[in-house]
């Protein structure tokens, strides 16, 4: 009997339209699929979400679009996130999207939408450092609720002028390096997810 392939989740941390992280995950998808993924990609624009507040949650429950949004990482074993950074940071609405989908709804384990997940992380972001500092928050944030971030990373600086007119990225070595994460996070989510 055949295996059904791992199923990678591909988000940006941006809402942007234009985003250049949303092309990045994209690219990075593509090698997820080569290694023989179902990759989707995930728009957080579609899911608008209030900043968590307790109060907020406790008066009216989780808004619509958070239970959306925990749906989609519960139907996947593996991420692929790319994200600017901002202030040497993740973005707000990354880090507000995570927040909502770690609160506990009363038929699920705790840290449904994460624990046991395989995330690999990319960035690009005008700065010489192409978004390094927000992956290290990033990480440190994912590997506290439970997902396995492999080690290859890859950011891209001065990010307006590394993509083509097309989406795609100027320098072959940037694809390379993008196809091998999204292919890496499809290799180990398999391998932790085989059957015994």
């Amino acid at each position: 009997m055949s295996q059904q392939p791992v199923r990678i989740l591909a988000l940006a941390g941006s809402t942007r339209e234009a985003s250049l992280n949303k092309k990045l995950v994209r690219i990075a998808a593509e090698g997820a699929e080569s290694a023989g993924a179902q990759a989707t990609f995930l728009d957080l624009r579609d899911y608008p979400l209030p900043l968590y507040d307790a109060d907020l949650e406790a008066r009216e429950g989780t808004p619509e679009a958070a239970h959306a949004l925990k749906a989609a990482f519960k139907a996947h074993q593996g991420l692929l996130i790319a994200a600017p950074e901002y202030n040497g940071s993740l973005p707000a609405v990354l880090k507000n999207a995570i927040d909502w989908l770690t609160r506990k709804t009363a038929d699920e384990p705790m840290l449904a939408a994460f624990d046991g997940k395989v995330a690999g992380l990319l960035s690009a972001s005008p700065g010489k450092l192409g978004g390094l500092r927000g992956l290290a928050h990033l990480q440190q944030i994912l590997a506290g609720i439970g997902v396995t971030v492999i080690p290859d990373q890859h950011a891209i600086p001065r990010a307006p002028k590394a993509f083509d007119d097309a989406g795609g990225l100027a320098d072959p070595a940037d694809t390379e390096a993008a196809h091998r994460i999204g292919a890496r996070v499809a290799e180990v989510t398999r391998r932790l997810t085989m059957p015994l």
